[in-house]
């Protein structure tokens, strides 16, 4: 039994990891600030079935001011997924990304640092590549959003601490993640809202923008893969995507066949930093980890529209 940390354990996919954690035996400490990007009940029935567990231990923490050194130490791993995530807010509330995604995880990685984790594995985005992100994990970055730029900036943090420091790293830029739990911000979730609600869905642009759609429990077996594999992970970036990918207008018409209706769109000029085209390269990941997502996206879909219906 492993002993892991997992920040921001009380998200979409920080619950999900340290479920599966648990199930294959280790013991979790999940940490997470419930900043309030979405509503805090949310993210506490996110970890309903966690606090059963004797295997779970939680701390509400907020990465840029605790004290970090005891709540990590003696763990085998640090899952870093904790960040402000979205892109629209990341425009107007440059501050609250730049602390959270930049100085929350210096900080971490500083107490990593300190009490000699064994591996550093940080959650990052293919939001780093920019609006095309089709490529290898040596293309080029070029991030052009705030939220981008904020995600890239941990991206070197570990760099620097894994170059001055030897602190063991593995970055894994994770791909339009989807799937129950997904936060209520984004676009699927809004697009099954719609259809429950007989609401129209403002859809910025023309809806052929393509997403390389990683359903969520994909997402997390990549990165257990990445720590079970440790040999092979530690210094390597991952790119960690679905194997499929779709444009949004064909999800549209997906859930439309799931729901059996028809919902009122409402088209609106593409927004400012909103990726065109994302399609991962997971050959690596697939050569070196064995990662092999399994998730077709109208089923994953189908499990997503599941969890909303049963939502309060």
């Amino acid at each position: 039994m492993s002993r892991c940390v997992v920040t921001g354990a009380a998200g979409f996919v920080g619950s999900h990891l340290a479920e599966a954690l648990i199930a294959r035996g280790h013991e979790v400490i999940g940490l997470d600030a419930f900043i309030p990007y979405y509503p805090r009940p949310l993210k506490e029935r996110n970890l309903e079935g966690l606090r059963t567990s004797t295997q779970f231990t939680f701390h509400e923490t907020d990465l840029r001011t605790a004290e970090l050194q005891s709540l990590i130490e003696g763990a085998d791993a640090v899952f870093h997924l904790a960040a402000m995530a979205g892109l629209m807010r990341s425009w107007s509330d440059f501050n609250l990304y730049a602390s959270c995604n930049a100085e929350g995880t210096q900080r971490l990685l500083e107490a990593a640092r300190e009490v000699d984790v064994p591996h550093f594995l940080y959650v990052s985005t293919s939001s780093v590549y920019g609006k095309e992100a089709t490529g290898a994990e040596d293309s080029p970055l070029v991030p052009f959003s705030p939220y981008g730029i904020t995600k890239l900036a941990g991206e070197q943090l570990c760099r620097a601490y894994e170059a001055n420091f030897q602190l063991p790293i593995t970055i894994l830029r994770y791909f339009s993640v989807y799937g129950p739990r997904q936060r209520p911000d984004m676009a699927y979730n809004i697009l099954i809202r719609s259809l429950l609600n007989g609401a129209p869905f403002t859809m910025f642009g023309d809806g052929e923008q393509t997403r390389s759609n990683t359903y969520c429990l994909d997402g997390v077996e990549a990165t257990i893969l990445a720590f079970e594999k440790r040999d092979a992970a530690l210094g390597e970036t991952f790119n960690v995507g679905g194997g499929e990918t779709v444009s949004l207008n064909a999800v549209r018409e997906m859930l439309e066949d799931l729901m059996g209706k028809k919902i009122e769109v409402d088209r609106k000029p593409p927004r400012p930093g909103d990726q065109k085209h994302t399609a991962a390269n997971i050959d690596k990941a697939r050569r070196l980890l064995g990662y092999n997502p399994t998730t077709k996206v109208y089923d994953g879909l189908k499990a997503q529209i599941a969890w909303q219906e049963a939502m309060p």
